[in-house]
C-alpha cells in the first residue's frame, strides 16, 4: 500500500428504489475499486467475525448502520441468517427432511394457491451451503432468539423489545404479507423452526414491518412463496444475495471510510475553518508586507501560517484532526458520550466502583467487554425498528454546548491498521502542504517592494 498515494475508500451512495440482484451486481463491481483502499485486516469477514479492534468491531459496524447509514436491518438479518443456517444443518436429519431445499428458479415461477400442492425440491444442494463468502462462527455464539425469562443470561430490555414490537402475532403478519403477494394458503407448520421463520417474516419481509428490508415486490413474493413450502435456508437465497451484496459493496466500504475519521462533525468543521483562517491570515500579512517598505525577507513569517493552514485543512478535508491524531485518539461518537446512552449503558455499579477515577479509555473498553457486548437492542434479531430518537443521549447531545461538542472527550484507537491508515493520510497532508507552500512562498518573496503604505 503506497504511502504517498493512499486514498480512503470512495463513498458509495445508495442506489434509488428497492434493491434487486442487478443493483447488487453494481455494488459488487464497485467493491473491486476498494480492494487496495481496504487492508485485509479490515475485510468484511474480519469485521463480521469481530476480529478487528475498536473502532472497527462488529458492534461499531452495527452502530454505524443504526446511527449514520440508517440501514441496520441488513446486518441484523444477515447475522441471523448465518446463525440460522448453522443451526439448521446441525439439526437431526429427520427434521431436515421435513424442509427440503428450494431453488431460485422455482421461486420465480408463478405462485399457486392449491393447499394440497406438495413442496417442490431442488435438483441439487443450494449454493447457500457452499457460498464462497461463508463466514465461520465457531468462535462466537450464533445469533439466537432472545433468551427466555428463566435464562441466566436473560436481558430484560432485550426481551421486552423483542415482544413489544407489535400487538399482533407473527402468524397474522405472515398471513397479511402472503395475501399481499397473492399467496392464500397456509404454510407447513410441522417443519422445523417454522415459528422462528414466521417471526423473521413479520420483522424483515412483511410490508411495513419494523425492520423491513428494501426488497422489490418480485423478490419479496419469491421469498415468501419459498418460505410457504420450506424452512430450508435455501429459501432465503434471493434475499441473502441482495443483503450480502449491499453489505459488502456499500455498507462496508463506507464504514471503513467513516472509521478512519478521528473527529466528530463539529470538530472537523472547526479544524477545517482553522486551516482556512491560517491561510487567510498568511495572505493578509503577505499583502501588507508587499505594500509596505519592509524588506521582502520579512515575508518569510507567512511561511508557517501557510504550511500549518494547508496541512490541517487538507487533513480535516479527509476527516482527521491533526491535534487529536498526535495521541492516536478519536472523539467519542455522540452516542458514546453519555453513561446512560447507547455505548456505556452496560456498566453496572461494580464496574463503576472498580473504575474509580479511571480514564475514558478504561470506561469505553469496559463497556465493550462487559456482558455479551450488546449495545442497546441493535444486536437483537427481533425487536423494534432501528430508530433512536427515544434514546437518552439524543436529547442530552442536542442540549450540549457547541464548544463541548467541538472539544469532546477522546478515546485511544485500539486497531493498529486504522492508526496506520491515519498516519498515511496525515503524512500526505504534510507533504501536500509543503508542495503548495514552497512555490507560493517563492512567489511572495520574489514580488518587489511597492512602498505604497
Amino acid at each position: 500500500m503506497s504511502l504517498l498515494f493512499y486514498r480512503r475508500p470512495d463513498y458509495v451512495a445508495k442506489l434509488p428504489g428497492p434493491m434487486n440482484l442487478t443493483q447488487c451486481q453494481i455494488y459488487v463491481e464497485r467493491t473491486q475499486k476498494h480492494r487496495r483502499a481496504i487492508p485485509p485486516e479490515l475485510s468484511f469477514e474480519n469485521i463480521i467475525q469481530n476480529r478487528a479492534l475498536p473502532p472497527c468491531t462488529l458492534q461499531d459496524f452495527m452502530d454505524y448502520l443504526v446511527y449514520v447509514s440508517h440501514d441496520a436491518e441488513n446486518l441484523q438479518f444477515w447475522i441471523w441468517l448465518q446463525g440460522y443456517t448453522k443451526r439448521f444443518y446441525a439439526a437431526p436429519p429427520s427434521e431436515q427432511a421435513l424442509s427440503p431445499p428450494w431453488s431460485v428458479a422455482e421461486g420465480l415461477q408463478p405462485t399457486g394457491n392449491d393447499p394440497n400442492q406438495a413442496p417442490r425440491t431442488a435438483d441439487k444442494q443450494p449454493r447457500f451451503g457452499a457460498s464462497e463468502y461463508e463466514i465461520n462462527f465457531d468462535q462466537q455464539e450464533p445469533p439466537m432468539t432472545p433468551p427466555g425469562p428463566m435464562s441466566p443470561q436473560f436481558d430484560k430490555q432485550s426481551f421486552i423489545s423483542g415482544i413489544a414490537n407489535t400487538t399482533r402475532s407473527a402468524t397474522d403478519s405472515v398471513e397479511d404479507a402472503n395475501a399481499q403477494v397473492g399467496l392464500k394458503w397456509q404454510s407447513f407448520t410441522i417443519q422445523p423452526y417454522r415459528s422462528e421463520i414466521n417471526r423473521v417474516i413479520s420483522h424483515y419481509l412483511a410490508p411495513n414491518s419494523p425492520r423491513e428490508l428494501n426488497l422489490s415486490h418480485k423478490t419479496r413474493s419469491a421469498v415468501l412463496h419459498a418460505l410457504q413450502h420450506t424452512t430450508h435456508p435455501s429459501a432465503f437465497s434471493l434475499v441473502r444475495d441482495i443483503v450480502e451484496g449491499t453489505l459488502r459493496g456499500q455498507s462496508h466500504p463506507n464504514f471503513i471510510r467513516w472509521s478512519i475519521c478521528n473527529g466528530n462533525k463539529p470538530r472537523v468543521l472547526f479544524v477545517r475553518n482553522s486551516g482556512i483562517a491560517h491561510v487567510v491570515a498568511g495572505v493578509v500579512i503577505a499583502i501588507f508586507l508587499i505594500l509596505s517598505n519592509a524588506s521582502r525577507w520579512w515575508r518569510l513569517f507567512c511561511f508557517p501560517l501557510f504550511l500549518v493552514g494547508f496541512s490541517i485543512g487538507i487533513a480535516a478535508y479527509k476527516g482527521l484532526c491533526v491535534i487529536v491524531h498526535t495521541g492516536h485518539s478519536r472523539n467519542l461518537r455522540p452516542w458514546e458520550q453519555f453513561g446512560d446512552g447507547a455505548s456505556l449503558n452496560s456498566l453496572d455499579n461494580d464496574d463503576e466502583a472498580a473504575l474509580g477515577s479511571g480514564s475514558t479509555d478504561d470506561v469505553y473498553s469496559m463497556s465493550n467487554r462487559s456482558g455479551n457486548g450488546k449495545r442497546g437492542i441493535s444486536m437483537d434479531t427481533f425487536g423494534t425498528s432501528n430508530t433512536y430518537d427515544h434514546e437518552l443521549w439524543v436529547e442530552k447531545y442536542r442540549k450540549k454546548p457547541l464548544l463541548q461538542r467541538i472539544f469532546a472527550r477522546n478515546v485511544w484507537i485500539q486497531d493498529e491498521t486504522i492508526r496506520l491508515l491515519q498516519d498515511r493520510i496525515v503524512v500526505q497532508s504534510h507533504i501536500l502542504s509543503a508542495v503548495i507552500t514552497l512555490p507560493l512562498m517563492v512567489l511572495v518573496v520574489a514580488l518587489p517592494v511597492t512602498g505604497i503604505l
